[in-house]
């Protein structure tokens, strides 16, 4: 591996829309990776280096949750999960104005309040040397 090869991020963000309060789903399927493993979902983005994270890591068996600010992560909360590889997960946030809902399979494991960002677009993200299959993303815009 290179230097900074471990806090090398992988994003893909869909720029074509925006959203405050949305509801966001996502099926991931973590395969390998010796620096990182496993990935998120990213939302309310307004580029490739600002934007919230939940992201879901087997090597660390844990979940957490990120504000991202000119592409340094801030941890606002860990949840330590057993996650196993080779089979699909779900990342599922639901958010409306400060209210951020994060759930790992249907089971709750975030539920706080931070105003940094309030719109933006929605995206996929993975780290280092992940080898991350994600399916099935959907996005309900809330009122």
């Amino acid at each position: 591996m290179g230097k900074g090869f471990e806090h090398a991020y992988k994003v893909v963000l869909i720029k074509s829309m925006t959203a405050s309060n949305l509801d966001l789903q996502v099926s991931f399927l973590p395969i390998e990776g010796n620096g990182d493993m496993g990935g998120g979902v990213i939302w309310r983005a307004s580029g490739d280096r600002d934007y919230y994270l939940a992201r879901a890591n087997p090597l660390e068996q844990n979940i957490r949750i990120y504000r991202v600010v000119k592409g340094v992560r801030h941890l606002l909360q860990n949840f330590d999960q057993i996650i196993d590889v080779r089979q699909w997960h779900t990342l599922h946030v639901i958010t409306r104005g400060c209210q951020i809902q994060v759930l790992y399979d249907e089971k709750p494991v975030f539920d706080l309040c931070d105003q940094t960002f309030t719109t933006g677009s929605i995206g996929l993200w993975t780290k280092s040397d992940a080898v991350t299959y994600f399916d099935d993303l959907r996005l309900r815009i809330l009122k």
